[in-house]
């Protein structure tokens, strides 16, 4: 998806200071593109499912409503971890901050929006509550596509300069802890499938070794077996 990650017309960049890189946000890509992926599909799988199998919707809405969660954390971590470092750093990203603030508030509405829907469709695969549902994750799809984008594009570079590297892997730190075991592994393959194959082997290695260790033992098979169950005709993805 490196075509995705350019600016449209008529956007602009804030000015990314002088110096050195302090850290390296290249996983910021890679977390964004497991999302885009997530919401391509919701749609569909809600479509998909028969009126009334609430077996299915229930599988079905455990894992948007896992998707919903993790996308609310990522965004809770930036709220708190990142902005208010970029706007005393580099004041001319300002601008460029508070559009991505007021970004984050039209998605937490959303999501706001959505989970009522969620929770009623998951209990009773009503069709017509399905159909809104897929709408609203439409809209969320839509919203994500430019904010996402744009936030690589603009805010990444300026954070490489003025940021850590202990404190960038604040952000992720932030987003593991906030997720509970149950489903951080079947995450990460969500995260190592929409990798490109070039950048798995330095995205693994940045990973902490105990996280590794739990995926390869047993992380990798609950992905598989997620996989299949939400997309029983498609291959599952090969993770590392």
């Amino acid at each position: 998806m490196d075509e995705f990650y350019v600016a449209a017309r008529g956007e602009s960049a804030p000015p990314v200071p002088d110096g050195p890189l302090l850290c390296d946000g290249r996983d910021m890509r890679i977390v964004h593109n497991a999302f885009l992926w997530g919401y391509q599909q919701a749609p569909g799988l809600v479509r998909d499912v028969s009126a009334g199998d609430t077996d299915r919707s229930a599988f079905v809405g455990r894992w948007l409503g896992d998707l919903d969660a993790t996308l609310h954390v990522h965004h809770e971590g930036e709220d708190q971890l990142l902005w208010v470092k970029l706007e005393q750093r580099a004041p001319a990203c300002a601008l460029h901050v508070g559009q991505m603030r007021a970004q984050h508030a039209q998605v937490q509405d959303l999501l706001h929006r959505a989970a009522p829907l969620l929770a009623d469709w998951t209990r009773t695969a009503d069709p017509a509550t399905g159909e809104a549902l897929a709408g609203e994750y439409e809209h969320m799809l839509e919203v994500l596509s430019t904010h996402l984008r744009r936030e690589v594009v603009e805010v990444v570079p300026v954070a490489e300069k003025v940021l850590s590297q202990e404190e960038w892997e604040q952000l992720a730190e932030h987003g593991m802890g906030a997720i509970p075991r149950s489903r951080l592994m079947p995450q990460l393959g969500m995260l190592l499938a929409n990798t490109p194959v070039a950048e798995r082997a330095g995205f693994v290695d940045g990973m902490p070794r105990p996280v590794r260790v739990m995926y390869r033992m047993f992380g990798r098979r609950q992905f598989e077996k997620q996989y299949r169950l939400l997309f029983p005709d498609r291959p599952v993805p090969q993770t590392p």
